[in-house]
């Protein structure tokens, strides 16, 4: 996915995943993919990556022009983003939290339609700018500047 306003790009790099019949963010006992509460490196197979030329602002967290992972926390009523200065891992689910950058809260909504896909992309309004998760029937927002 790439972002591209006022020449800031931001490039999401992400393994899709399939919901296929699996249950999607659930308690780990009633769960057979994504449980709530635990990393997950957003995606499948290699964790996922954020790369930018600018710096950019989540959460008025300042992240600075350069490549890092982005993990998340999901949970049923707000997740954790979190930015680790990592980037080398394959398959991973924690990253070591001493190279967290930061992390900030992102708040899921409901969808009417199911999404089978893992989808990462950007969306834009009159407020600003996202970076957009959906995935079966949830999708997160994590606002940035």
């Amino acid at each position: 996915s790439l972002f591209n306003e006022d020449c800031k790009e931001l490039y999401i790099t992400y393994s899709k995943s399939y919901k296929q019949v699996r249950l999607l963010f659930c308690y780990q006992s009633e769960c057979s993919f994504v449980p709530v509460n635990q990393y997950w490196r957003t995606g499948a197979n290699r964790h996922t990556i954020i790369n930018t030329n600018s710096e950019l602002i989540f959460s008025d967290n300042i992240l600075p022009s350069v490549e890092y992972s982005l993990y998340t926390i999901p949970g049923k009523d707000k997740w954790k983003v979190v930015i680790n200065s990592e980037n080398g891992y394959f398959g991973i689910v924690q990253p070591d939290e001493s190279n967290d950058l930061f992390s900030f809260e992102a708040f899921p909504t409901n969808l009417n339609e199911s999404v089978e896909q893992l989808t990462i992309d950007f969306v834009s309004d009159s407020i600003g700018s996202s970076v957009r998760l959906r995935w079966d029937v949830t999708e997160v927002l994590m606002p940035f500047k």
